[in-house]
């Protein structure tokens, strides 16, 4: 681990402060803010991150870990845990999608350390990425390669790729947070903001560096979602090689709005397969004001796959990514509430 400074603060202008923007509109050095620190401290450790300041911003917890369900509406904090947010009542009987993705994503000791706003950043696993000793990486080292594309990538994605990037985005709650149409607040150096939380990833095109749109020193504060009764009628369904602990070969997030056997709204996102957290609205559209059956499942997932592309290990990712949808829509039509 390279040698670096330590800023505690207890305020989110203080923290957005410390991750200041110079005259040139740069920042004054590489900064990093502290959460739970679940991912950068290993990034730190093989020296895939090299940040000069670390900014703590754990004292903001006592303002920032809310989780709040009022009218049917939620506001979770950025720094709420993850364990936190998965065992909350209100969450896991009208919003499932969320505990589920959250239960299913780490073990309990990581989840009780992780924040929700560090979860959905949490960087790739590509071993090319986090191995320095692997030279190209477009990621780690812009302009270098990508030693994915013909090495070692039964893991990576089919959707979102580039000829630059083929690294798998790997969280699970991103994916319920595209089901539900939730926002992000946000708050920076230039005051605060809100955007669509689908809006928050990038994918790699030409600059797989770029993964955000977070701009220099912005800091998450809190997710939102508008909340419908349907919403209850949600689940997360997530294929890994191993039960426990394991990041997902396939994932799908579906929220279902099912009247008289009818699709009346629906939201699916899929995990594990691309290079960003990824809405289908193709599937969506095959399914909105249809019955919900097998062969429309089997439509939906056609239309969700039809712009995949496996490269050498990871050519079967497409037709298990179909599969798991199927299975997730069709559990979703059961569920009562």
């Amino acid at each position: 681990m390279r040698p670096f400074s330590y800023q505690r603060v207890d305020s989110v202008s203080a923290a957005v402060q410390a991750g200041r923007i110079d005259a040139n509109g740069h920042l004054d050095a590489p900064v990093q803010f502290l959460a739970g620190g679940t991912t950068l401290l290993d990034l730190m450790k093989l020296d895939v991150m090299r940040p000069q300041r670390i900014v703590d911003i754990n004292p903001l917890e006592t303002s920032l870990s809310d989780i709040a369900v009022e009218s049917g509406d939620v506001r979770l904090g950025a720094l709420a845990r993850m364990s936190d947010v998965a065992d909350h009542p209100a969450i896991r009987k009208d919003f499932p999608v969320i505990a589920q993705s959250l239960k299913l994503a780490a073990s309990a000791q990581l989840r009780n350390m992780a924040s929700l706003g560090g979860n959905v950043l949490q960087r790739t696993r590509c071993t090319y990425f986090r191995d320095v000793s692997w030279a190209s990486c477009n990621k780690r080292i812009p302009g270098s390669g990508c030693a994915a594309l013909e090495g070692v990538n039964r893991k990576h994605a089919v959707l979102g790729t580039s000829e630059n990037c083929i690294a798998t985005y790997p969280g699970d709650f991103a994916q319920a947070l595209l089901a539900l149409d939730a926002t992000v607040d946000i708050a920076g150096v230039q005051g605060d903001r809100t955007i669509a939380f689908r809006d928050l990833h990038v994918k790699p095109g030409e600059t797989p560096h770029v993964e955000t749109t977070l701009l220099p020193g912005e800091i998450i504060t809190a997710f939102r979602i508008a909340g419908e009764p349907w919403m209850k009628r949600s689940l997360y369904l997530k294929i890994r090689d191993r039960e426990s602990y394991e990041f997902a070969i396939a994932s799908a997030a579906v929220a279902l709005d099912l009247q008289d056997g009818i699709v009346r709204q629906v939201r699916i996102a899929i995990g594990g397969m691309a290079t960003v957290p990824w809405r289908s609205e193709e599937a969506e559209a095959v399914l909105t004001g249809k019955p919900l059956d097998e062969e429309r499942a089997r439509q939906a997932a056609q239309a969700a796959f039809a712009a995949a592309r496996g490269r050498g290990e990871n050519a079967f990712k497409p037709e298990l990514g179909r599969e798991t949808l199927v299975r997730a829509l069709l559990e979703a039509a059961t569920l009562e509430f």
